[in-house]
């Protein structure tokens, strides 16, 4: 059986998402002897410091912590090679590894990654699994290689995507289920006994690419099904968005409504009441049932509604 106190680990993790899994690491008795996280970030209108989640619990543990800019920087292989690790775990760190780093430790680099590979390689695979309208996504733990989360498989967890799931619930829920799946494997990874299987070179999905502020734009040309998942993926962030009366209109919940048509140009709304802001789609219809229009707080459409009138006709642009 694996001595967990005298194996040296190395975390490389950044957000909310990578937390979990070093909490659990500490907790379990593994010896943590150094963390890498990206550089502090300005955040906020005073452009304050800010450290990653991850900083915070390395330093709460009192664990070393290594912020490169780049891990490929001149020597900074030497400062991580000073910490001898015997295996480097990561979890949604942000930065490419190269081929060095990765064979440094005895052990390798294994990888959290938030989807059952080969599906939804990329920054991005829990919103991208929303956005198709999977049912079912999961974790994957994976030796790490050259290439983008094309390393060999080691073990996986599945999880079922609800449809009142977000991006950010199913987030907090891949994380937590990250955690605990690398508690169950690294005994194995460690003692060198650990199954691998082989992913195909070709992905079943598109590259889950990161998301960006603009794709929270919501284009009513497209089903009402389709929009509806838009929503629940772009929460918490960006947050899904269209125009009233020359204002940002985020919409935070909605109801797709595929039985019905009309006529009407996408976008247009065709009743404003307590049951929700109904507007056409490309195919169906989409009643927006919690808004927050710019300046506002979030609220349900009733009490949207009460302060703000909405004209059937109206366009959301």
């Amino acid at each position: 059986m694996t001595d967990r106190t005298n194996r040296n680990i190395v975390y490389m993790g950044t957000p909310d998402f990578a937390v979990p899994a070093l909490e659990a690491l500490i907790q379990e008795g593994y010896h943590v002897a150094a963390v890498v996280t990206q550089p502090d970030k300005p955040k906020g209108r005073g452009k304050v410091l800010m450290p990653s989640p991850v900083k915070e619990t390395a330093l709460k543990y009192g664990i070393p912590v290594l912020q490169p800019k780049r891990v490929r920087e001149e020597g900074f292989f030497e400062i991580l090679k000073s910490f001898a690790p015997d295996l480097i775990v990561v979890a949604a760190f942000g930065q490419i590894i190269p081929l060095s780093i990765l064979e440094m430790p005895e052990s390798g680099c294994i990888n959290i990654h938030a989807s059952l590979l080969p599906e939804y390689r990329g920054a991005a695979p829990i919103q991208h699994a929303i956005l198709d309208g999977k049912t079912e996504t999961g974790v994957t733990i994976m030796q790490m290689g050259e290439g983008l989360d094309t390393g060999d498989i080691i073990s996986v967890r599945k999880v079922p995507i609800l449809l009142t799931d977000t991006g950010g619930s199913l987030f907090d829920k891949l994380a937590g289920e990250g955690a605990k799946l690398l508690i169950e494997t690294l005994p194995s990874v460690l003692d060198g006994t650990a199954g691998r299987t082989p992913q195909p070179e070709e992905s079943p999905t598109p590259y889950a690419a990161m998301i960006r502020k603009e794709m929270g734009s919501l284009g009513f040309e497209r089903t009402a099904e389709e929009l509806e998942r838009h929503i629940r993926a772009m929460d918490p962030w960006p947050g899904a968005y269209t125009h009233l009366g020359g204002k940002t209109l985020k919409v935070w919940k909605a109801r797709a409504f595929m039985d019905e048509e009309t006529a009407e140009k996408p976008g247009t709304v065709l009743s404003a009441d307590k049951d929700g802001i109904r507007a056409a789609c490309g195919r169906g219809v989409l009643s927006l049932t919690e808004v927050q229009l710019e300046g506002k707080k979030r609220m349900e459409a009733d009490a949207f509604l009460r302060g703000f009138h909405v004209e059937p006709g109206t366009l959301l642009s």
